[in-house]
């Protein structure tokens, strides 16, 4: 039996939001605003970025053949803003509901120092997270795509930064503290880690805009474009 696929990888120009074209802003209306200071203050903070796998490091689409599930989609973009974060000093781990083989092992090649598999209530497993890694709330960021991420945002995002991919669901976009320019499994790990690099950066007494406003997207872009020759993607 040939393998088939759910919800198939985007094109590049797919990977766009659906209501937007590219190099459009995106809105603040709703966004969970902070000031930019804070922003910078809460970024300097950060010691370890937790990420969901599936609709975050994974477009969402699962390849399945007759004896099950065969094939994930990873961005090698996404590996590159794990390898600059590591560089800066901030760990990555992930946290997901799934028990799959295809996240332990980009897991294992990204060398990430926590895998949390099966975890059915994320708000709920965050106090064994802290434990287990010896950081406080503050230390902590999260990126999430779907209902079952609110909580664990909302926990983080009081102290922590929180980040949601651009075809999350409507109720992260409105929650989180940046909205990415890029899809899930499309480089929306990588935006992330950027845009916490880049608040870190910045002088104290930078003058900036709130969460997602889009600052500098030129250099973005350029910081998104992959780097060949790295095997540690």
């Amino acid at each position: 039996m040939p393998a088939t696929m759910l919800d198939p990888p985007q094109s590049a120009d797919q990977a766009l939001a659906p209501d937007r074209t590219a190099g459009e802003p995106l809105g603040l209306d709703k966004a969970a605003a902070l000031p930019a200071a804070e922003l910078r203050a809460r970024a300097r903070r950060l010691r370890l970025v937790l990420t969901d796998s599936d609709g975050v490091l994974t477009d969402g689409g699962v390849y399945y053949s007759d004896r099950g599930e065969a094939l994930r989609r990873f961005s090698v973009r996404d590996g590159m803003g794990v390898e600059r974060l590591r560089i800066a000093g901030i760990a990555t781990a992930i946290i997901t509901r799934e028990q799959s083989g295809c996240v332990e092992r980009r897991a294992a090649k990204l060398r990430l120092p926590h895998l949390f598999l099966g975890v059915q209530d994320k708000a709920a497993r965050l106090p064994a997270v802290l434990a287990e890694t010896g950081l406080e709330v503050d230390a902590l960021a999260y990126i999430g795509d779907d209902v079952n991420d609110l909580g664990i945002m909302a926990a983080i995002g009081e102290r922590g930064l929180t980040a949601a991919p651009a075809d999350a669901m409507p109720e992260l976009l409105v929650a989180c503290h940046h909205r990415c320019a890029a899809r899930g499994g499309h480089g929306a790990f990588r935006d992330f880690a950027e845009w916490i690099l880049g608040l870190r950066a910045e002088p104290a007494g930078a003058a900036g805009g709130h969460a997602g406003d889009g600052r500098q997207k030129k250099k973005e872009k350029e910081r998104l474009a992959p780097t060949p020759g790295k095997d540690e993607r």
